[in-house]
């Protein structure tokens, strides 16, 4: 990859040198609706490049797509890299006002788009392709009548602009972070370094393709190994099964609460065998762990476990799980089976990884230590080791599209500031604590940080639970002197355990302690990566709910 300045050269060598291999699989359901290879792939995208640049569209110009995940994204993404453009990949699931506003602020010159997304109205802009229109549509292009055409991939530079990503806007509105090539090829090499595909190899793509996530690890890199990536259309978990049976992925990438729901789903599993069943699987346990001690052995584990293997495909090598906090019990879990789940941090403005954490031995309480390249160090530590995570490295963004103010605030002296709390352990690995942002004081002066109370209430009987500031929950005056409030949101079937809330509680730190619990009943505000928007959780508890409903422990 070094010798690579830009996506556009470096997807094109991998299509002629993975020609004949399967590139791309879309599922639908239970039922495959495309298969391409990678010549199938450099033959349509290039009739596609082809297309946008009669159309107008070429260097520097800016091509959004809002889809879901399906062989045309890809296809999109890599005819844009070829005409020198800049790809801006928008979450489909935002409102019709939301989508016109990030349009409108990027001002691009063509919008790929789903045709059910476009019969909300007219999302404003002047060159539209509809994808998978039953009909003609009043303003728009069919997307599939690309026709033929040859395309060379335009030379781009590594500093120019490669996609412009908006931030999932837990805290405050998304700001487009400008990442340019070398930024995408820096974490290319080091990601790849750790963690290389090959051809044969199937990445089973889930998470949306527009989250810098997938878009990188679920997309690029499979591809510049020659490995496939299998799309599925419905998300269900019983079309997740069957696709995972059917295509037997080895990479997946994942967020903490499909993990849990995959955990749950095996336990279930063990759960309905015999007595005798179950003793065995308890020898089993034990011989692996003999066999290999705090080391997740994925073919050891498919030789001893195979039912446990056979929910993911039967082929699984690694797990990777983040942008969210990760319940250690559910890394651990999976590790005794011989399955590796590899937590990672990161962020959008440092193109997606900054750490990640190792298989051997299975770390479950750390983000793991910094990707090579960049540079990982803490503003302003306190007495604790605990400070300002701030990342330095050439992986970082140009800035905040048309903000400088933002940009400022975020890259100072050359370092991204992350607005993350976190300490190093005695290894050297980061362990996040929480967000500045969210630091809530309490009455006798603490800083306390929401996840950390959090996390001694994983696996109560709930739906959900999160903390908030009872104070500035509910609009009273003093918000230096805090007190913590679990927010609960129950079980359809079963109500809360008031005893083992309380028992948790106790387990905690003093100042660490809830002063009470509220119960919820609506679904907690989240991103589509499963991020609590911790800020809209607290603004609708402030129009539903009133500081008498919360109830002491």
């Amino acid at each position: 990859m070094p010798r690579h300045e830009h996506l556009g050269s470096l997807l094109r060598e991998a299509m002629e040198m993975f020609a004949p291999a399967t590139a791309l699989v879309e599922s639908d359901r239970r039922r495959e609706v495309a298969r391409r290879t990678f010549r199938d792939v450099q033959r349509d995208a290039e009739a596609i490049a082809a297309r946008m640049s009669a159309a107008g569209v070429g260097p520097g110009g800016r091509v959004a797509i809002i889809a879901s995940n399906q062989s045309a994204w890809l296809l999109t993404a890599v005819a844009t890299f070829w005409v020198g453009a800049v790809l801006v990949p928008i979450d489909p699931k935002l409102s019709l006002a939301d989508h016109r506003d990030l349009l409108g602020r990027t001002c691009v010159d063509l919008l790929v788009i789903d045709h059910g997304l476009l019969l909300r109205g007219d999302p404003g802009v002047a060159r539209t392709w509809v994808l998978g229109a039953p009909g003609p549509m009043a303003g728009a292009e069919p997307f599939e009548s690309w026709g033929e055409g040859r395309f060379e991939p335009v030379p781009r530079r590594p500093e120019d602009p490669a996609t412009i990503v908006f931030s999932s806007g837990t805290g405050g509105p998304p700001k487009g972070a400008v990442l340019p090539h070398r930024a995408y090829l820096s974490q290319l090499t080091a990601l790849l370094e750790r963690h290389p595909m090959a051809v044969g190899q199937v990445w089973f793509s889930i998470l949306p393709t527009h989250h810098a996530i997938d878009f990188l690890a679920g997309f690029i890199g499979p591809w510049v190994c020659g490995a496939t990536v299998v799309h599925q259309r419905a998300l269900r978990p019983d079309t997740l099964r069957a696709t995972m049976a059917r295509y037997q992925p080895t990479h997946m990438a994942l967020v903490p609460m499909v993990l849990a729901a995959l955990r749950k789903g095996v336990e279930e599993a063990l759960d309905a065998r015999s007595a005798t069943e179950r003793r065995a699987v308890d020898v089993l346990l034990s011989t692996y762990d003999a066999l290999s001690p705090k080391r997740a052995n994925p073919a050891l584990g498919r030789r001893l476990f195979p039912p446990v293997h056979a929910v993911f495909g039967g082929r699984i090598e690694v797990l990777f799980c983040g942008g969210s906090w990760t319940p250690p019990d559910d890394v651990e879990f999976f590790a005794r089976f011989g399955i590796p789940t590899l937590i990672g941090y990161g962020l959008t403005e440092a193109t997606t990884v900054v750490t990640l954490a190792d298989a051997s031995p299975v770390r479950s309480r750390t983000v793991g230590k910094p990707v090579r390249g960049v540079e990982v160090s803490l503003h302003e530590p306190d007495s604790g080791g605990v400070g300002e995570v701030v990342v330095r490295g050439p992986t970082l963004m140009s800035g905040y599209l048309d903000d400088p103010e933002a940009t400022a605030a975020m890259i100072r002296d050359g370092a991204l500031h992350t607005g993350d709390l976190g300490r190093f352990d005695a290894s050297g690995h980061l362990v996040l604590v929480g967000r500045i942002k969210d630091l809530i004081v309490t009455a006798g002066g603490k800083n306390v940080a929401p996840s950390d109370v959090e996390v001694a209430f994983h696996g109560i009987s709930a739906e959900e639970c999160a903390v908030v500031a009872m104070n500035a929950t509910f609009g009273e005056r003093n918000l230096a002197s805090d007190a913590l409030v679990l927010v609960v949101r129950p079980l359809a079937d079963r109500a809360v355990d008031l005893v083992d809330l309380a028992e948790r509680n106790r387990g905690l730190p003093v100042h660490r302690r809830v002063g009470g619990w509220l119960e919820w009943g609506r679904v907690f505000p989240r991103t589509t990566t499963m991020k609590l928007r911790r800020g809209e959780l607290m603004e609708a508890l402030r129009s539903g709910a009133t500081m008498s409903d919360v109830r002491a422990l």
